[in-house]
């Protein structure tokens, strides 16, 4: 019989941020220890970490078979030329397109029979499926698999951790270094440029809209990209992903509004101009509402300056035109 254990975050955000393929979750309700940093240098194995759960974990060799269980960690893992040692990925993984083709584990359910079988080196899982999955992570480390559960991460900075623990883990350490260090000029580069402007837009980000509309306060990705870029987010003084009411959103009269969920919602642009109310909103009067991907300003890996650019040039075209 066929073991499977769920993975997935809470009611309702769960199915929402599932339908972008994204990670980014709101904080953990309970602490846990942060994972082990690795210093610069070379990878030498045996490596010992400590993972986002407390847990010690031992990796005897350099890795030469990996499943990730979230496609943050997938695509992280690519960035670091380990597309060849990738034996399984989730469900929800859809970039790069070579996942395609890499056997998968499942998604919010996964199959530990079927991770066990592949027999992999280490097991990349992620905190924002321990709460439900962890019965499963320790069917799969007591089969004699190195589990490791990377830490949630809700910025660049913990983005860039996180890559460099994986470098450890899986010994490209050299790699993770390089594509932190780009990562972070590219970030620096939109800040030089964002500071050419002027007047901050107001901005609404729009990253769910059934049944309730949903956007991002504080200690989010795209809070700290709107930050970056020098854009004001009318949901500011919230806290993670929270659902914020129609008239709040028309009250606040935000010059821009986002949507995320273009990819998967049809007409999600023209739904929002449609809405009751929305029609005497700046953004809406001035067709100042727009789409970008989801899973760019919401997964947390290497693409994240991609959408950090591809913001930039929505809210303030004149600034980032190329």
């Amino acid at each position: 019989m066929k073991k499977i254990w769920q993975v997935g975050l809470s009611t309702g955000l769960a199915a929402l941020l599932l339908a972008g393929c994204g990670e980014e979750a709101a904080p953990a309700q309970e602490e846990t220890a942060p994972a082990e940093t690795p210093a610069a240098g070379e990878a030498e194995f045996p490596v010992t970490l400590t993972d986002a759960v407390g847990e010690e974990v031992i990796i005897e060799e350099e890795p030469k078979a990996i499943v990730s269980m979230i496609p943050s960690n997938t695509e992280i893992a690519y960035e670091l030329g380990l597309g060849d040692k990738m034996v399984g990925v989730s469900d929800f993984d859809n970039y790069p397109k070579e996942t395609a083709e890499v056997e998968k584990i499942g998604g919010q359910e996964f199959n530990v029979e079927k991770i066990i079988s592949l027999n992999p080196d280490v097991v990349l899982a992620h905190e924002s499926g321990v709460a439900v999955g962890e019965a499963g992570l320790q069917q799969v480390r007591d089969a004699g698999i190195p589990v490791y559960v990377v830490q949630e991460a809700t910025s660049f900075d913990e983005v860039y951790e996180t890559i460099s623990i994986i470098g450890q883990a899986t010994g490209a350490t050299e790699e993770a270094e390089t594509l932190v260090s780009d990562m972070e000029a590219e970030v620096a580069e939109v800040k030089e440029q964002a500071s050419a402007v002027e007047e901050p837009k107001s901005v609404f980000v729009e990253v769910g809209s059934t049944p309730d509309i949903y956007t991002t306060g504080s200690g989010t990705f795209i809070d700290e990209m709107l930050d970056i870029i020098n854009a004001e987010n009318i949901a500011a003084d919230q806290e993670g992903w929270v659902s914020m009411d129609p008239e709040a959103i028309v009250d606040a009269n935000p010059e821009v509004i986002i949507s995320t969920e273009g990819a998967y919602v049809p007409d999600a642009v023209e739904k929002i101009k449609a809405r009751s109310g929305f029609a005497e909103v700046a953004a809406v009067k001035e067709e100042e509402v727009y789409n970008v991907d989801s899973d760019q300003v919401t997964r947390s890996g290497p693409r994240l300056t991609a959408g950090l650019m591809e913001l930039a040039k929505t809210v303030y075209p004149e600034v980032f035109s190329e």
